[in-house]
């Protein structure tokens, strides 16, 4: 078939970038006809919370080297421009990747258009249905996109729940386990990595990776780590990512507890050749998530075969079974989560969840997302 892929990706960083990626690249792979269109710009400078929303490394991977850029996110004529040049792409279907209620107006114009004018179905891989962090006006605008597209793709059940309620009861939906993110390579050897991020051989290591912002809970866990300490003196935190909020909020909690000689903040973005070295020295991944409806960190931390610890919030608990890939504590209880650590390295736990992340692992493949993209394509573009 022919599809065009709607979504971020090289230059842009990110998750969702990578995520595009693996679709863009993946059905190629299985010898479909793709068309891959990215934007000019993604957000105005002012509503962007990083440094930068571009991606450190130049190299892109070749199936998006040569994207047509030409949407931008907050300029109506472009929303045209694109319909038209996804028109002459002349595609069995578009499939667009959908985040946040913020690009639901470019992306409802252009699905609508295609659709009425000239019989052109579009799709939506969902992450989001609905943002962590809620405002006015979100659910209308998701709605006004999600109505538009003949079916879509999910990856948990927290996201189905919000599509089905947005898109209507009818709505066609292919639901999926979020799949693995196998761009980064193979993890680098643990002696190795801890030499590169100056930790010591034989301690204890917890990871807490991704942009920091307060949904993602990073201060329950500085809270909890004091309680971890006082039975793992030893233990070291190391935090990977750039601060979306205020950075000083958790510099405060550092220094009350008096953590700066445990606790390593990496505060800028992980670019993705970096990746391998801080999952490599890691024993566990923190994700202390106070509101969430999946994680692509999880399927990072799957593919590299690391143990999690996880909040029982939105997919993440169907991501990592309790007891078998990690485990799975309260959301906002620093008492759980320190015990949850805890428990992990005086119990010994390594050895067994790793075989259950590794069971994880094979169910996680980015072929079965790849396989929910044919069948709906298949079944609504004839």
């Amino acid at each position: 078939m022919r599809i065009a892929v709607v979504g971020p990706m090289h230059p842009y960083r990110g998750g969702i970038a990578h995520f595009t990626e693996i679709i863009v690249t993946g059905l190629a792979d299985r010898g479909h006809d793709v068309r891959p269109v990215t934007f000019s710009r993604q957000y105005p400078k002012l509503l962007f919370p990083g440094e930068t929303q571009y991606e450190p490394e130049s190299e892109a991977p070749p199936a998006v080297r040569d994207a047509p850029r030409p949407l931008d996110s907050i300029n109506p004529v472009s929303w045209f421009r694109t319909g038209l040049h996804l028109r002459d792409q002349v595609p069995d279907a578009v499939i667009f990747q959908y985040w946040m209620p913020f690009f639901a107006p470019a992306y409802g114009v252009i699905a609508r258009g295609l659709r009425r004018h000239y019989g052109i179905p579009s799709f939506a891989v969902v992450h989001n249905a609905l943002p962590h962090e809620r405002h006015f006006g979100d659910a209308l605008l998701s709605r006004f996109f999600l109505c538009a597209c003949a079916g879509h793709v999910v990856m948990s059940d927290a996201v189905a729940t919000d599509t089905r309620r947005l898109a209507g009861a009818g709505a066609s939906l292919e639901q999926i386990e979020h799949p693995v993110y196998e761009r980064f390579g193979e993890p680098v050897p643990d002696d190795e990595a801890r030499a590169a991020l100056d930790l010591p051989d034989d301690a204890p290591v917890i990871l807490f990776f991704g942009f920091v912002r307060e949904y993602k809970g990073l201060h329950v866990l500085l809270e909890a780590l004091p309680d971890v300490l006082g039975d793992r003196p030893d233990l070291h935190l190391v935090v990977a990512g750039e601060p979306y909020d205020d950075p000083e909020r958790y510099r405060r909690l550092v220094r009350a507890h008096d953590l700066g000689a445990r606790v390593h903040w990496h505060d800028d973005y992980i670019p993705s050749s970096d990746v391998p070295t801080y999952f490599g020295a890691a024993d566990l991944v923190v994700q202390p998530y106070v509101s969430a409806t999946q994680s692509g960190v999880a399927q990072i931390a799957t593919h590299f075969e690391t143990p999690m610890v996880v909040t029982d919030v939105g997919g993440l608990a169907e991501s990592i079974p309790h007891e078998e890939a990690g485990f799975v504590v309260p959301p906002e209880n620093p008492d759980a989560l320190a015990a949850a650590i805890t428990r992990f390295f005086r119990e010994d736990w390594a050895e067994e969840l790793t075989d259950g992340v590794r069971k994880r692992k094979r169910a996680q493949q980015p072929a079965r997302l790849l396989e929910a993209i044919e069948r709906l394509v298949a079944k609504h573009a004839g």
